[in-house]
């Protein structure tokens, strides 16, 4: 599982991005995620998840989310 931050999140339309741990600070690895990869309650920016990756067609994609 990959370790990141929720570096972005639309709360009305329900998605975001999330920033790796694993990556360099410059670079620009943000992985995109839809709150129906997650269930529950709405994340926030900031809050700490785990997640896979798989490639979609416009990019990294989460699934598999949880909560740390």
């Amino acid at each position: 599982m990959t370790e990141g931050t929720v570096k972005f999140f639309h709360d009305r339309k329900g998605y975001g991005f999330i920033e790796r741990n694993d990556t360099d600070e410059d670079a620009d690895d943000d992985v995109f995620f839809h709150m129906e990869d997650v269930g529950g309650p709405d994340l926030e920016e900031g809050e700490e998840v785990t997640f896979e990756i798989e490639e979609a067609d416009d990019g990294p994609r989460a699934k598999n989310l949880e909560r740390v």
